[in-house]
Parts: structure tokens; C-alpha cells; sequence
């Protein structure tokens, strides 16, 4: 890209030394006089550019990084190595400039106060980030355009459904235009319909103001449906950083045909299997299961193998799912 980027690391590490604790009451005793150490690397040599306007699915399993990460990127921790810059700023040196900057939602804890109403939390955030009255009347307007949360305004936060929360708690995180925002877990706990607003909120407001968005979230069709790019981390270290889609291609060796036939599903299985080599699976459902690896014409082949018994009623083909790649990475896959 020609243009720079938003947020920079360059070999960052974080380390974090905690106590070899000993057991039982003696060894507690004996932790006082005498401490024994261990360092735990959380954060290893990791680097990436992101631009502004990206919006970045940031994933990996429990314990990979990904929290110390960004905690270093909004300012709360200092790398230990390495050299990081938010808007061309060392986040933790530049706690307040950086604050400024960014907006974060985190899907089990809420930034709204929780007795006051709706509005009364926006207006609060509104003077603590000196948001003026006429950018903060026109955001209002634009979060309502998207879903009208007028009726939630008197509402204490308290009393707002999960789904009504988040909403509520990502036009707070955009509320004074932050040139980046944070999203840890958006969706989570929310039903499909909900979802999707969530999604298409996330989506509007970074293409009309251009705010860099790092998404986080274990619900991968969040990262699907908004991101482009994706970086994977685990066990501290990048292992991933390109397109989605590029992953997608590497790993999609084969494709599943899901076949419903009427008369004789054994039969039909036993033709398949004699005509082509390929063993076929009976589904729970009642649906004929084939894996066919190789190019999509040979999968076409096998289409109008199945075609040509007149007992097809339906067929579907589908591909390796991102959960499903994403899950061979964190068990050992190589990239």
C-alpha cells in the first residue's frame, strides 16, 4: 500500500515474570525469603502493518496472544521489546493522545454506566472526549439511521436486552469518531437476526468514516462477513497474516457433494464408488456424502456421474469451511 500505516509493530515481545510459587504452608513461608521466578513469554517477535480503513480479523485459540496484543496496542501494557507506534505514537508513553484516538467495545463488559439511562451515558462520553454539540448531534443521527435506538434513550443500561447492549455500546465506541476501534467478541451470546445489524453497523460506519477496525471474535463468520484480511496468532507468534480468501484457496483441497436420491441409497452408493473409487457416506439426514478431491472440473464430472442415474432430486457442493481450516492451524497445520 502507498499509504502509511495506522498502527506498526516491528518485533514487539512481551515477557511476564511471575513466581514459582511452592506448595502448602512451609512453601509459603519459604516464598517470602526466598523468590524464585519464572519468565513466560506471552508475546513473541510478532510484526504487522495495519492501514487505515482496514478492518483486520485478529484470531487465535485461548492463551495465544491475541489479549496481550492489543492491550499493548491500546496503551494499557508496555511491550518489553520491539518498537510499537499507533498513529505514529508509543501507545503507553502516549496513554492520553492515544485514548483519543480509539474507540473499544468488549462483548461481556460494558462501558455504559449501568444505572444511568442510554443517553445519559452518551452525553457523558460526549464531555469526556469534548466531543462538539454539532458532531455529536450528527453521529446520533447516523447511529439511528442504521437502527433507531431512540425508544432506549430513557432506559437505564441495566434493563437493555444483551442484543440492545451492544448495540448501544458500539455507537458509544464510535461516538467521537475514534480513528480506530477495537472490537473484542461483538457478537457473542447474540441471535442470528441481531447479528446481523451488528455486523452491518460495524460495516457502514467503517466505510463512512474510514475507521481502522480490528476485530477479534470466535465466531468466525464475524471475521467472514467483515474482513478482508486476517492474522493468526498462537503460542505468541504470527502465523498468519494475508487475505482471507488466499487461506481459504491453500487449504480447499476438496470439496463434499451432498446428494439427495429417491429409491435405493445403498445402490446408489455402490454405482458411485465402482464408477469413480470414491467411498460415499449415508448422512443422519438421509443425504449421500461424497469428498472429491482435485480440480473443480473433475468435481463436475462427478456431478454429472450422479446426474446421469435420474435419481438425484438435489445436490449441493461444498467446501472446506474457515472454521474447519482455521482449526487444522491451531492443531499443528502447516501454512
Amino acid at each position: 500500500m502507498n499509504q502509511s500505516p495506522i498502527i506498526s509493530l516491528d518485533d514487539v515481545c512481551k515477557q511476564f515474570k511471575s513466581l514459582n510459587r511452592r506448595e502448602g504452608l512451609g512453601g509459603s513461608f519459604l516464598d517470602l525469603f526466598s523468590r524464585n521466578y519464572k519468565y513466560v513469554d506471552a508475546v513473541k517477535n510478532v510484526s504487522m502493518d495495519i492501514y487505515p480503513g482496514e478492518i483486520l480479523g485478529f484470531i487465535g485459540p485461548n492463551g495465544a496472544g491475541k489479549s496481550t496484543t492489543i492491550k499493548m496496542m491500546t496503551g494499557v501494557l508496555l511491550p518489553t521489546s520491539g518498537e510499537l507506534l499507533v498513529n505514529g505514537m508509543p501507545p503507553f508513553k502516549h496513554r492520553k493522545e492515544n485514548n483519543k484516538s480509539i474507540g473499544v467495545v468488549f462483548g461481556q463488559r460494558s462501558q455504559l454506566w449501568w444505572d444511568l439511562p442510554v443517553i445519559e451515558s452518551f452525553k457523558i462520553l460526549k464531555d469526556i472526549y469534548r466531543v462538539p454539540t454539532k458532531n455529536y448531534k450528527a453521529n446520533l443521527e447516523t447511529f439511528n439511521s442504521l437502527v433507531d435506538i431512540t425508544h432506549l434513550y430513557k432506559q437505564p443500561v441495566r434493563q437493555l436486552s444483551l442484543g440492545q447492549r451492544m448495540i448501544c455500546d458500539i455507537f458509544a465506541a464510535f461516538l467521537h469518531n475514534p480513528k480506530i476501534v477495537f472490537l473484542d467478541e461483538p457478537t457473542i451470546g447474540l441471535d442470528v437476526s441481531v447479528k446481523a445489524s451488528v455486523r452491518e453497523i460495524i460495516r457502514t460506519l467503517n466505510r463512512e468514516h474510514n475507521t481502522t477496525i480490528i476485530l477479534t471474535s470466535h465466531d468466525l463468520s464475524d471475521i467472514e462477513s467483515l474482513s478482508q484480511r486476517l492474522i493468526i496468532i498462537d503460542k505468541g507468534e504470527k502465523m498468519y497474516d494475508g487475505e482471507l480468501k488466499d487461506i481459504a484457496e491453500r487449504f480447499s483441497t476438496h470439496r463434499t457433494l451432498r446428494i439427495d436420491v429417491s429409491g435405493d441409497r445403498k445402490a446408489f452408493i455402490s454405482r458411485i464408488e465402482q464408477e469413480t473409487g470414491l467411498a460415499g457416506l449415508l448422512a443422519e439426514d438421509g443425504w449421500i456424502e461424497i469428498k472429491a478431491e482435485g480440480s473443480a472440473a473433475e468435481v463436475m464430472k462427478l456431478v454429472s456421474l450422479a446426474m446421469s442415474t435420474g435419481a438425484v432430486r438435489d445436490i449441493t457442493i461444498q467446501g472446506v469451511r474457515t472454521e474447519d481450516i482455521v482449526r487444522q492451524l491451531y492443531e499443528g497445520a502447516k501454512i
